[in-house]
């Protein structure tokens, strides 16, 4: 890690509260790299060598079973992946890969255990983190227990306009297929329901979402604003 880059590094919720010296230490003993699109970060089974905070780009979590390939999450900056497996020195349960060019901070994981033992900051910030994907896991499952598979895209895509500033018109974060093994669906599926959506006040175009009618989006996505965090 270059000098110029810790400022940066250190303001992060993750490290900000920590004593300055064991802050030091992990960011001596760390790498901070930038990766290229579709690049494998980490495979299911491995041993989890290092935690992984990703700061720009976007990663995709998944997994598979024989032939068969699911979506588990889209990570998003500032966030760390996949931190229980650091902290309990476990095996991964998932895959990770990058979809776009992603700059992510590579920490030890013996180093983050013991860090996190000596530091009550660092030990609050992680619990933090692992709280957090708890939360997550809990609103995707519910997710797909409640919604139909047109009601979870619209969901989907009211909560990614609602990220990206309210806006009415923007961009998919992730291809089709990524996107549609995310909710739970095919792509032929997803391609069909993208259609449907110009009922609801929708209209895909390629990677492009123009929302038309919000009102009757909401009525279709039903967000709650508790588990939807809104």
């Amino acid at each position: 890690m270059r000098t110029e880059e810790i400022p940066e590094i250190a303001a992060l919720p993750l490290f900000a509260a920590m004593d300055e010296r064991m802050r030091g230490e992990i960011f001596h003993a760390s790498f901070l790299q930038v990766f290229p699109p579709a690049l494998t970060l980490i495979e299911t089974g491995g041993r989890a060598d290092f935690l992984h905070v990703l700061l720009d780009g976007l990663v995709e979590l998944f997994t598979t079973n024989g032939s068969r390939e699911v979506t588990m999450q889209l990570v998003r900056p500032v966030s760390s992946f996949i931190l229980a497996a650091a902290y309990t020195d476990q095996r991964y349960l998932m895959s990770a890969r990058t979809l776009s060019a992603s700059r992510i901070l590579m920490i030890p994981s013996p180093l983050l255990r013991t860090t996190i033992a000596k530091d009550g900051a660092l030990a609050a910030a992680a619990m933090t983190e692992i709280a957090l994907r708890y939360r997550n896991l809990v609103r995707s499952l519910t997710d797909i227990k409640l919604r139909q598979t047109l009601e979870r895209l619209a969901n989907f895509l009211f909560l990614e306009s609602q990220r990206q500033g309210d806006t009415v018109q923007f961009q998919l974060p992730a291809e089709k297929r990524v996107i549609a093994s995310l909710l739970g669906m095919t792509p032929e599926n997803l391609s069909r329901a993208c259609g449907t959506l110009a009922e609801h006040g929708v209209l895909i175009s390629g990677p492009t979402v123009q929302i038309i009618d919000r009102t009757k989006l909401i009525a279709l996505a039903r967000p709650d604003p508790v588990v939807d965090d809104l």
